[in-house]
């Protein structure tokens, strides 16, 4: 159990990371008093914070706190409590900012910079929520005012987070649920391209979301199949040895990935 006078340090320390991005972005906010309060509102300045210089004082607060939300969290190994299919398929659901695995996948938008709603509960605000500002520097400096086109994917950091990597890819938005053969040919091209950045960076593990579907439209079921196809295709042609995790949220998505894997 932490001491009094740890949780005062904790106290101290997230409180002067609020007030230095309330400073930074001429804004002012009342401090809440609760824990859980001063932590909604650092995630919400963090969601956004428009990139600049940041303090080496800053940082290491900020990577205090984001390093004690992942001890209150728990770290999950990707060779734990995962329903394993074969010596290179697993599947867990779950909090993927949770995931020790060498990279996780982002469902990012074409920006690249992460969601600027505060608070939001995409995977794109959790995922810069948790490994905190450097993730959207490096993504600011990597596109340098560009975008990510459908289907490619960016590598960065993964800081804060479990994840030694996180992989952006953008897919395709499908607003009628009916995506054209183009989309399909964009979500393989996710995989695909996640797979490409995995190996060139030497990672043994990747654990993607359920990218496109939710608020982008895709159906879960076909999305799932593109998923499993493409990363089997992928796995078949390359000689390495990467394993895969099929990280989903939903049980929708958990019932559709077992049926379509199967079990052992």
């Amino acid at each position: 159990m932490p001491t009094e006078k740890n949780i005062m340090n904790r106290t101290e320390n997230i409180d002067f990371c609020i007030r230095y991005l309330l400073k930074q972005n001429g804004i002012y906010a009342d401090i809440p008093d609760t824990l859980t309060g001063k932590q909604q509102l650092l995630r919400a300045l963090i969601n956004v914070w428009e990139p600049q210089p940041l303090s080496d004082e800053f940082l290491m607060a900020q990577n205090a706190e984001l390093q004690a939300q992942l001890s209150d969290k728990g770290v999950v190994s990707d060779h734990f409590q995962l329903s394993t299919f074969n010596f290179q398929l697993a599947l867990w659901q779950g909090d993927i900012t949770r995931l020790k695995v060498d990279a996780i996948v982002n469902a990012a938008n074409s920006q690249g910079l992460g969601c600027w709603q505060p608070l939001h509960i995409c995977i794109d605000n959790c995922i810069h929520s948790s490994a905190g500002l450097q993730l959207r520097q490096e993504c600011h400096d990597i596109l340098r005012g560009g975008i990510i086109d459908t289907g490619k994917a960016i590598i960065t950091k993964g800081y804060n987070l479990p994840s030694k990597y996180v992989i952006h890819t953008v897919g395709p938005i499908v607003p009628d649920h009916n995506p054209t053969y183009e989309q399909r040919q964009q979500l393989a091209q996710c995989y695909s391209s996640c797979i490409d950045l995995a190996v060139a960076n030497h990672c043994q593990s990747i654990a993607f979301c359920c990218i496109s579907t939710g608020v982008f439209g895709y159906p879960n079921r076909e999305a799932a199949e593109i998923a499993i196809k493409t990363t089997n295709y992928k796995l078949s042609t390359i000689n390495y040895q990467l394993k895969v995790v099929f990280n989903v949220f939903k049980d929708i998505d958990y019932d559709i990935y077992r049926t379509l894997i199967g079990t052992n």
